[in-house]
């Protein structure tokens, strides 16, 4: 009886466990593909109203006016009618945990921090989990490709470049250890009730800013050394100093922000300014210094009481106007999705549609350092991008009727979806 009954038990977890898989990543794209008749969005501000766009072997191999381009007949086997619809490269986020968390509050599925202060030695990538259920409802809105990024202590380590559809994070990984992500410390005064005293804080600030500014000074001399014991923290910052990788820094307010590039300039460092919700204060010196940046979630509310309150609708369009090189994107993991519609926020508030998508297509791709194979449409490029039967900004209409990651056609179905259709069906609605 004992094994009936264990037997049972393991059929209906295993039957449930099957119904929670994930879409199988798809399969090496086999034929050649063209997508005719859509409106193509290239992803640099550019539109082509009726285009037909070709891909062979991952890459797009045609891409222009469907009235000017004559096709040589049988050269596509597969043909996709895009007629009435829309086509995009496929969005870039930033800053993201997505794969590293699975659900918030619960602690065993959260893997995106270390313990300690300073890990530059930590790989995001090692960590990311395809099997996240998350991921899928992701990449039903176009988003394709994210930043994995760690988080904790002062230095939490290296940021990977994914793509949404793969077996394991081998597979995923399209850019491995492209920066280190320093946390910088707050540097003004906390005056809330229950903070710390003053002097107290200034002291804390002092020692942080005194403990990295010793051990960038190490890494740097370790860089410029040849020591025959290797050290695995200063190992991976050497490629801070011979400009492999960049150094993201996490900060928001103007002082954070000057002192930081600042220091970016004195140890001879890329940076990038993640977060950045005062940097249109400081866009000469950001421009000067030709620091881009990685602004938050668009929806939220501005830093101080007195300033205006859509300001960070408007802070894309503010950054373009002072010429400083931006990019949205949405921290955490399951927000992910709506990346689309804080650029189309973003339309509503000074920016064109174009420019708009250019801040989650070519902007991120320029930033990351994979501007050469992603981010537009263009021919040599990756066939990333998709096709949606509306605006893919607006979510009133955004429907993505196609993806393709490499030309691979991805599976978009996803728990929500299920969900949905399941309960339609509960309750007699087509």
């Amino acid at each position: 009886m004992k094994n009936i009954i264990s037997t049972v038990t393991l059929s209906a977890v295993a039957f449930v466990s099957a119904l929670a898989q994930n879409p199988a990543p798809a399969p090496v794209q086999s034929e050649s593909i063209i997508i005719m008749n859509g409106t193509a969005h290239i992803g640099n501000g550019k539109v082509i109203e009726n285009s037909v766009i070709g891909f062979e072997n991952g890459k797009i191999t045609l891409i222009g006016d469907a009235t000017v381009i004559k096709l040589q007949e049988g050269k596509y086997k597969k043909k996709i009618s895009a007629f009435g619809k829309h086509v995009y490269p496929g969005f870039i986020n930033c800053n993201s945990s997505l794969g590293l968390t699975e659900i918030d509050l619960v602690r065993s599925t959260r893997d995106n921090y270390e313990v300690g202060d300073l890990n530059p030695n930590v790989r995001s990538i090692i960590a990311y989990n395809t099997d996240s259920k998350i991921t899928p409802t992701v990449r039903s809105n176009g988003v394709l490709m994210e930043q994995i990024v760690p988080s904790g202590g002062t230095i939490s380590g290296q940021s990977s470049v994914v793509e949404l559809d793969a077996w394991n994070w081998e597979d995923a990984s399209y850019k491995t250890d492209e920066g280190i992500h320093l946390n910088w410390p707050q540097m003004y005064v906390a005056k809330y009730p229950g903070s710390d005293p003053e002097d107290k804080q200034r002291e804390r600030m002092n020692k942080e800013m005194n403990n990295i500014e010793q051990f960038f000074s190490e890494a740097k001399a370790y860089a410029m050394s040849a020591p025959i014991e290797k050290n695995l923290r200063l190992e991976s910052m050497k490629g801070l100093f011979n400009g492999s990788k960049k150094l993201y820094v996490h900060c928001g307010y103007v002082k954070e922000i000057e002192s930081a590039v600042l220091f970016s300039k004195k140890f001879g460092v890329k940076m990038v300014l993640v977060d950045g919700q005062d940097a249109w204060r400081v866009s000469s010196l950001l421009k000067e210094n030709n620091i881009p940046v990685i602004l938050g979630r668009v929806h939220s509310l501005p830093p101080r009481e007195d300033d205006d309150v859509d300001l960070p609708y408007k802070l894309p369009y503010m950054l373009k106007q002072a010429g400083v090189t931006y990019a949205l994107s949405i921290d955490g993991s399951w927000q992910n999705r709506n990346l689309a519609f804080m650029a189309g926020t973003s339309a509503g508030y000074g920016l064109t549609k174009e420019e708009a998508l250019m801040s989650i297509t070519s902007a991120p791709a320029k930033i990351l350092g994979i501007d050469n194979t992603v981010g537009t449409l263009e021919t040599g490029k990756d066939a990333t991008l998709f096709i949606s039967s509306g605006d893919a900004l607006d979510m009133r209409t955004n429907n993505v009727d196609a993806a393709f990651i490499n030309g691979r056609e991805i599976n978009l179905d996803n728990v929500q979806k299920q969900l949905n259709a399941k309960y339609k069906e509960k309750y007699g609605l087509k």
